[in-house]
């Protein structure tokens, strides 16, 4: 088992690289809505994304992981 600071030292710079990348997808999307000037037809994905930022905000959370995988259930294929 890692201790806290293992965690942090192992895993930040690739949790930060897919914070970065999920921004970047919500920045590319929000640039889209403006250029077309109209949200899209079916924005499911993006409450689920927006749901999910929510639970990963959440600081004294345990199973933030089977939340999302919950989460994304909403999300047909």
């Amino acid at each position: 088992m890692l201790k806290p600071q293992e965690v942090l030292d192992r895993y930040y710079l690739e949790t930060r690289c897919m914070l970065l990348e999920t921004a970047a997808v919500l920045d590319r999307y929000d640039a889209a809505v403006e250029r077309e000037g109209s949200a899209a037809a079916d924005e499911l994905k993006l409450d689920v994304l927006h749901k999910a930022l929510h639970v990963l905000a959440e600081p004294k959370s345990s199973e933030r992981a089977e939340e999302l995988l919950n989460l994304f259930t909403e999300v047909p294929t």
